[in-house]
């Protein structure tokens, strides 16, 4: 069958990279995960002193061409996982620490130029799942089917919550919604490709779903888009 592009779109914490990977591993199509991308820049720009109490924006765009992203396939978790610079940054990259900072990140031109030449480099073959915050309206306007996922943001942080809390880290839910609601806004109003639903994408809501039912409706969403193909 013909291969097709999947973006899938949405806020934070809605569940895209779980349901994404999923998807890409039953279709047997190629997972990116877009979030890591600009988390490994963030975790980048921190241990570099470009991010944090002080920003030093144009360090961070000066040390663009030193930054080396990669994703290895790890069999026995049967994902990618991201490599910054030849070290697997994949548990550092989902801290609280870089969750506060990547909203920010993610606002810098240069920042989003370059990741998004190299996604699009990614998906020049099709066959291909793609999550993040303008998949379907920047990076791959022409995908043949679009997800925008939603969620309340109570029911996003209390997923995150339990998420974080499962790796060990000292976090309050407080902490976690207050986060959840800034980042939306943030990704929301940035000037440079703001998260906003693309025309014709799909709204999917699933504050009161499960990941099983989540990934029986979008995997059908899938097939009957291929089937169309042809």
């Amino acid at each position: 069958m013909e291969k097709i592009t999947i973006a899938i779109d949405g806020y934070s914490s809605t569940g895209k990279s779980t349901v994404a990977k999923k998807l890409a591993a039953e279709l047997n199509y190629i997972y990116v995960d877009t979030g890591a991308m600009y988390r490994a820049v963030t975790l980048f720009a921190i241990e570099n002193s470009c991010i944090g109490d002080t920003d030093n924006i144009p360090g961070l765009i000066e040390n663009l061409p030193n930054i080396n992203l990669n994703f290895v396939p790890n069999k026995e978790l049967g994902f990618s996982e991201m490599y910054l610079n030849g070290k697997n940054v994949e548990g550092e990259i989902r801290t609280m620490k870089v969750s506060r900072e990547v909203s920010k990140v993610a606002t810098i031109p240069e920042v989003r130029h370059k990741l998004v030449e190299m996604q699009q480099q990614m998906g020049k073959e099709k066959g291909l799942v793609m999550d993040g915050r303008d998949i379907g309206t920047v990076v791959f306007p022409d995908a043949e089917l679009k997800i925008f996922m939603t969620a309340s943001a109570n029911a996003r942080a209390t997923r995150r919550y339990k998420e974080l809390l499962d790796r060990g880290e000292d976090v309050s839910f407080e902490e976690i919604l207050e986060n959840v609601q800034k980042r939306d806004f943030i990704d929301s109003t940035r000037e440079i490709s703001p998260l906003k639903k693309a025309e014709d994408a799909i709204k999917f809501d699933n504050s009161d779903m499960g990941l099983e039912e989540q990934f029986e409706r979008i995997h059908d969403f899938a097939l009957r888009v291929i089937e169309k193909q042809g």
